[in-house]
């Protein structure tokens, strides 16, 4: 959607500043939320919940296309480049289910020819009947929960899979017709070796997936291990684990561009890719973030209702809240995703996607190549292999 590029001063924070209307916005992608999981994971701090008996399946996929339609007015015009169903576990949701909610986003917003839609699933949900009826309706990629092969770790993160079922997964995967499919493994778990985070890593590999999200467990306020948290390695295995994994990756074709993201050519995951380089989403279902650009050059951040319940209830609004980034914030919102990426993003993505000078991100980023945090190069904003490590340290220097 190209709009009139003509520069025009915004009224934020009740002073003037100047800012670019955006010439062209970013491409747009849908996130819907499912928050019901089989049960809650003691390390999981997402919005998840644990499932009744019988999922209110029709009264949520209502609920999630009328909130659509209240955001519709402001990405009229534009189309999905791609939809991802995170949760909580979404594969708990029946093709039916799934295949209505599609067919009403679809009439709402055109799909990309090329649109992705990943859907996560868990390996204790999977059925492969079930999953075939998923790919028949156009979902091309999923996401699976793996976290790990081994019986002790698997019961001490309290998955209700085991490691047979996490290697029938993929199968089943394949069966269906998925040949794009992530795993998501965890590292750094409670007692584990160095070779325990190697042999998971290996069995994922001999799987043959399109992309590995492997990352370090982290305990999280508000979680069962926050309270009462389990053994886990020290910071010298997490290093060594660290770097033979990295390692391992790459000999496997696996090429690390986000921070804990690794994929084969051409398999990085485009939803994800999108949020890092500061595109646009709609986020819909319970307690589900969005963030969207406006010709004017406003950028809007929005989170819906966070509670399922009162998610489902008429008598309360979808939208719990929103906020206009000023322009003293948009350099770490912008930054704080971009430089997640390995090889960064042009420095035109900047202006192009905040409507302000590059010039703005001047000091931040002379201190932050000073400090050997951001690579000296002009034509690009990227982290040195230093600044992925601290990556906090480097957000700070652009912070207002």
């Amino acid at each position: 959607m190209t709009i009139d590029s003509s520069a025009q001063p915004l009224i934020l924070g009740g002073a003037q500043t100047p800012r670019a209307a955006l010439s062209q916005l970013p491409p747009l992608a849908l996130y819907i939320h499912i928050p019901w999981c089989v049960r809650k994971c003691p390390y999981c701090d997402f919005n998840s919940h644990a499932a009744s008996p019988v999922l209110p399946e029709e009264e949520y996929v209502d609920a999630l296309l009328a909130d659509l339609d209240q955001d519709l007015p402001a990405v009229y015009g534009r189309e999905l480049s791609s939809i991802f169903f995170g949760g909580g576990t979404p594969s708990l949701f029946s093709a039916q289910a799934l295949g209505r909610l599609l067919k009403g986003v679809e009439q709402r917003i055109p799909f990309a020819h090329d649109i992705e839609i990943t859907l996560e699933a868990n390996p204790g949900t999977f059925e492969q009947e079930k999953f075939t009826a998923y790919r028949a309706l156009g979902i091309n990629r999923l996401s699976i929960g793996i976290q790990s092969f081994q019986e002790e770790k698997l019961k001490a993160l309290g998955r209700i899979h085991n490691g047979d079922e996490a290697v029938r997964a993929a199968g089943m995967a394949r069966q269906a017709g998925f040949d794009n499919f992530n795993l998501d493994l965890m590292h750094g778990l409670p007692d584990q070796s160095l070779d325990d985070a190697l042999s998971d890593l290996r069995q994922a590999i001999a799987m043959k997936p399109t992309h590995l999200s492997w990352y370090q467990l982290t305990l999280e306020p508000n979680t069962v291990f926050w309270n009462q948290p389990p053994t886990l390695p020290e910071d010298d295995t997490l290093w060594d684990i660290q770097e033979a994994g990295q390692a391992l990756l790459a000999e496997h074709g696996y090429a690390q561009y986000e921070v804990s993201a690794y994929a084969q050519p051409g398999r990085a995951a485009r939803h994800n890719l999108n949020y890092w380089s500061f595109g646009d989403f709609i986020g819909i279902g319970a307690g589900a973030h969005g963030k969207l650009s406006h010709p004017d050059g406003r950028i809007v951040r929005t989170w819906k209702t966070r509670l399922p319940k009162d998610y489902l209830n008429p008598a309360k609004n979808f939208k719990a809240g929103e906020k206009d980034l000023s322009n003293e914030e948009l350099p770490f919102e912008f930054l704080m995703n971009a430089l997640r990426l390995t090889e960064g993003v042009e420095a035109r993505l900047y202006p192009e996607r905040t409507g302000l000078p590059l010039e703005s991100l001047a000091e931040g980023r002379r201190d932050a190549e000073q400090s050997g945090l951001l690579q000296v190069e002009p034509s690009r904003l990227a982290a040195t292999p230093r600044g992925q490590l601290f990556l906090n340290d480097l957000l700070q220097k652009f912070l207002s």
